[in-house]
């Protein structure tokens, strides 16, 4: 083989994992890992702000099944990233970090950007390192692929000084561990599989509550074919939105507080007892329900609420094996379909409430018409990706989404700026795939600027800006609590963003009233370029009364 650079070993070592991009903010300290990538044939992205660098790692995670991979410069470029990385540690989502660092030799002296970047990273990534030496560069890559995928998925974190990139070593050298065909993921022990049986045997009104995880279980596809087995609803949450095809009878949508402070014993699979499920508390959850917890963390289960049953397994895995159990009984069927139809009439009572400002003429849009005109023209893998408050949470009731299509959001963090991220490494994962941003008009001001990158680059995704001039999340609830003349901080003014994403190089279109959302719209899918279609759109009273903290 021959001598190479530590830059090069880096992109030999993300090359092994099948990494076809890099995302980017240019630094001096890590200039010999691009040289790297470009002799290994790894695409090297660049973004306006670190933040978007680790959501795009995020993203590409999200969307390819691997965990994506960025790289920062040291010092401010590192802190920059910080966000991003901890809102895949909240999310559960893989991810390598590769922070660059001052020589060692100057640590300490006060060399350019010169910090404690492992320290500050340790506390929202699962492995936060130095490597010690260019030799074992592909080492702690592995390590670093492995450790990000194992159990609960999430971000790493690997400090590359730049004495460590610009030595040499030779690539002969390499660590003795290859990529894993899946990371390993744990099967329910097997007796408490057959007591969960023995619980869903026995329920009047069970229900299915299934989540995030079940992206990352090798038994992802065959999650629908398992759940048939019950014939009990199922209700889902973050990216398993998909899981079941939306018109599926078992899937239900607008029924789930219904059905919780109802249900007499519900299977939660891969998702905590965190807000979006009121910490498991009565009334939301009745009192007297058996719960069944299925996580890959352990440590997890049962927090917030006690549970009958506490498993450690991958949620896809345990669904596998309830579905065998089931089909082995004798004598016995599971029917739930009296509890199916009242779940039903629940359902489309509240659908009906939406359906007449799905169906609104007036101008400026009901912001339930826009996120319905945009249903209309998503095909079957596009990826849909919520960046804000209030319209994202429409859209999120709005849209219906079966894998291969994509939901994306923030997760449990909440963070605002996902988007362009997101946007950029879907559609340089899936390029035949539409990569639609729905964003509130909040969240677009802080990454807007990544339209730059997004036209220079050629990578054409479409942003859908429901504009109402203001955090309407957190104002609607400020107003209420504190009224109107003391409401600060959360107005906003009708900008034109779309002229913004034009100054870019990008496509922008404004729209004020109900009958230009679908040319607009139309015009926006087919531009071949970043496009902008900013909606004002009118108050709704839909979200009332929704938690913004």
């Amino acid at each position: 083989m021959a001598l190479v650079h530590g830059g090069r070993l880096v992109a030999q070592s993300l090359k092994r994992y099948g990494t076809t991009h890099l995302f980017t903010l240019c630094g001096g300290h890590i200039q010999a890992i691009y040289d790297g990538c470009l002799d290994e044939g790894i695409r090297v992205v660049d973004v306006r702000h670190e933040q978007t660098a680790g959501h795009a790692a995020d993203g590409y995670a999200r969307v390819t099944g691997r965990p994506g991979v960025c790289a920062v410069t040291a010092g401010p470029g590192v802190t920059d990233v910080v966000t991003a990385i901890a809102n895949a540690q909240r999310a559960g989502v893989p991810l390598v970090c590769l922070g660059g660092a001052g020589p060692r030799q100057l640590c300490d002296m006060g060399s350019l950007q010169d910090m404690d970047h492992v320290t500050l990273m340790r506390s929202i990534t699962k492995w936060s390192v130095q490597v010690p030496e260019t030799r074992r560069i592909p080492e702690y890559v592995d390590a670093a692929f492995r450790v990000a995928q194992a159990g609960v998925p999430g971000p790493v974190f690997l400090e590359m000084p730049l004495d460590l990139l610009m030595n040499v070593h030779d690539d002969a050298d390499l660590a003795a561990t290859h990529p894993l065909e899946e990371p390993p993921r744990p099967a329910g022990d097997p007796q408490m599989v057959r007591r969960a049986a023995a619980l869903l045997r026995g329920a009047r009104f069970p229900c299915f509550l299934l989540g995030t995880q079940v992206r990352w279980s090798p038994a992802r596809e065959r999650v629908a074919a398992a759940l048939e087995r019950f014939g009990a609803p199922v209700y889902v949450n973050g990216m398993a939105r998909g899981a079941l095809p939306a018109a599926h009878s078992l899937l239900f949508r607008r029924s789930r507080r219904f059905a919780l402070s109802r249900a007499d014993v519900v299977f939660v699979l891969g998702t905590p007892f965190d807000f979006r499920v009121d910490y498991g508390r009565s009334p939301t959850w009745s009192p007297n329900a058996l719960l069944v917890h299925v996580d890959l963390d352990g440590a997890e289960v049962g927090r917030n609420r006690s549970v009958e049953l506490g498993i450690h397994a991958d949620s896809g895995l345990f669904l596998e094996q309830l579905a065998r159990e089931v089909s082995e009984w004798e004598g016995t069927s599971l029917d739930f379909s009296g509890w199916l139809a009242e779940l039903r009439v629940d359902e489309e009572t509240r659908r009906a409430k939406m359906q007449s400002e799905i169906d609104a003429q007036s101008s400026p849009p009901n912001p339930l018409r826009v996120c319905a005109e945009l249903g209309k023209r998503l095909k079957q893998d596009d990826i849909v990706i919520g960046d804000g408050g209030d319209f994202v949470a429409t859209a999120a009731n709005v849209l219906e989404m079966e894998w291969p299509q994509l939901w994306m959001d923030p997760g449990p963090l909440g963070t605002l700026g996902v988007g362009p991220g997101y946007a950029m490494a879907a559609k340089l994962a899936r390029p035949d795939s539409n990569v639609v941003i729905v964003y509130g008009d909040g969240s677009f001001g802080l990454h807007g600027l990544e339209f730059e990158a997004m036209a220079r680059q050629n990578i054409p995704v479409i942003a859908v800006i429901g504009n109402d001039a203001g955090w309407t999340q957190i104002r609607r609830g400020q107003i209420g609590l504190y009224g109107v003349e003391r409401a600060v901080a959360t107005s906003l003014d009708y900008t034109r963003y779309d002229k913004v994403v034009e100054a870019c190089g990008g496509r922008g279109f404004w729209v004020e009233t109900v009958d230009a959302i679908g040319p607009a719209l139309d015009e926006a899918f087919a531009c071949g370029k970043p496009a902008c279609v900013n909606v004002k759109i009118a108050k709704s009273d839909f979200r009332k009364g929704a938690i913004s903290v």
